[in-house]
């Protein structure tokens, strides 16, 4: 399995630190508001990792954090006149309501920056004794220059981030890059006693401490967004090699933005979206469906049209599972034949082909492709003269592949009128096209389960005998 790590900006055979076992560290929501489809994408991108890495026989410890204290949380919680905790626990509520929504697979543990308060504040004076962070009235900074290997993520030296970079003039600080890993508590913030006074942590030390304290000093995978690169998860290595000197994490995974419309998605712009809006149009497989159709490596872009089209591809291939579920429960013989024996072990192939693409860094793109051509295969050789074990076998199999990408999971109820109309549309379109092979095979089918077809002046009419 190749995956392609940011810190080494290549692809590098995967191989996770105990055999078997893997253990997943992913920067999640700060909770102050419903997360927006660009955040579902993230969430999506390393769900399907995590469900894919579980496929191939990992055992998977998922860790989701959830950052419950930050300024942005404390601007609308008194904006609301409520507290920061009330408006953490609210909006938890509110991202796991959406995140089951998207069939997102719950974390091993979501912890809370709140609740690792005491290992914060150990985390920070360990790094005070070493050299690394100072004080000064109550505020702690780390000192980028102190960490030689500054800057590795993001391929940038220390010189050209001080350069590039737009930060608030703080004469008290050593040096403009530096960052602080514990606030000093102002008039009306929330606060925790600590070695310099009553404040609250960083937002860059919630994370190393939290991955620490439940992963270990060096985990298999960090991930998250890609503009977490610099300054976030830059200075998560800082502080956690400066404190352990040990590496980090072995893997650094991000998941590239998603535009909507074309554009980078905006409240200003009228293309801000969240989840909960979408979910209330489309169904979950549709979103995720869309989500998947791009590599996580590339920018996405996202809109009702494309969404419309998501649809139509996910509705393509429920009904190659319901056809076969009719046809299962349609035809009489039960157990497989040699001849369909060995057209089931030739499908195959096609998990072959679906492990090849999402083991060369997750190419779900890819996958989804391979899991058309054998919905196309299968509704071209399984029939009503087939047996009902190589029906099972193809379903199976369908959704066996579905599985890591979270869709062709559930039944879709469709009413007969509605399938049949379907399925006389495709028909149509296959004479159409003059292809008269698919367009019988459509028209036998439906008079295998007791319905035939009419080609008037008027069009095709149906009925049930």
């Amino acid at each position: 399995m190749k995956v392609f790590n940011t810190l080494t900006r290549q692809k590098e055979e995967f191989i996770s630190l105990v055999p078997g076992e893997v253990k997943m560290y992913v920067c999640g929501p700060t909770v102050y508001n419903l997360f927006h489809i660009g955040n579902a994408r993230t969430f999506i991108v390393f769900d399907t990792i995590r469900r894919y890495l579980e496929y191939r026989g990992y055992k998977v410890k998922f860790v989701q954090n959830f950052t419950d204290i930050d300024d942005k949380m404390i601007k609308k919680a008194n904006d609301e006149d409520t507290t920061v905790k009330e408006l953490g626990d609210r909006y938890i509520d509110e991202y796991y309501k959406d995140a089951d929504g998207l069939k997102i697979k719950r974390a091993s543990i979501n912890p809370r920056a709140t609740e690792y308060i005491n290992e914060i504040i150990d985390f920070v004076q360990g790094l005070i004794e070493k050299g690394y962070a100072y004080e000064i009235n109550g505020d702690v900074y780390f000192s980028t220059k102190k960490f030689s290997g500054y800057g590795k993520l993001s391929g940038q030296n220390l010189d050209d981030l001080q350069a590039g970079a737009r930060i608030n003039v703080d004469e008290r600080k050593s040096d403009p890059m530096d960052f602080a890993v514990w606030k000093a508590q102002k008039p009306g913030e929330p606060a925790w006693e600590s070695p310099w006074g009553m404040g609250r942590p960083g937002w860059h030390i919630e994370c190393s401490c939290m991955a620490k304290n439940l992963l270990g000093e060096t985990i298999d995978i960090h991930a998250g967004g890609s503009d977490l690169v610099f300054p976030h998860h830059e200075n998560e290595i800082a502080q956690s090699e400066s404190l352990t000197d040990k590496t980090f994490a072995n893997y650094w995974i991000h998941c590239a933005f998603l535009n909507v419309n074309n554009q980078k998605m905006s409240k200003s712009l009228n293309n801000f979206f969240t989840v909960r809006e979408v979910l209330e149009e489309y169904d979950a497989d549709v979103v995720r469906f869309l989500m998947l159709s791009g590599h996580y490596r590339v920018q996405l872009n996202f809109s009702h049209d494309l969404l419309d089209s998501a649809k139509a591809s996910v509705e393509r291939l429920y009904n190659s599972i319901t056809n076969l579920q009719h046809l299962y429960g349609n035809v009489s013989r039960d157990n497989i034949n040699e001849e369909e024996t060995k057209y089931l072990q030739g499908l195959n192939a096609y998990r072959e082909r679906y492990i090849e693409k999402m083991d060369d860094d997750f190419n779900t793109a890819d996958a989804i492709s391979v899991l058309f051509d054998l919905a196309k295969d299968i509704n071209t050789n399984i029939d009503a003269n087939s047996s009902k074990e190589l029906i099972q076998g193809a379903i199976d199999l369908m959704r066996e592949l579905g599985s890591p990408l979270g869709i062709l999971q559930h039944s879709k109820k469709v009413s007969l009128e509605e399938e049949v109309e379907k399925l006389i549309e495709e028909r149509q379109k296959a004479r159409k096209e003059k292809n008269w092979a698919l367009s019988d095979k459509i028209r036998d089918d439906l008079k295998a389960r007791g319905i035939v077809l009419e080609d008037t002046p008027q069009g095709v009419r149906w009925k049930q005998i």
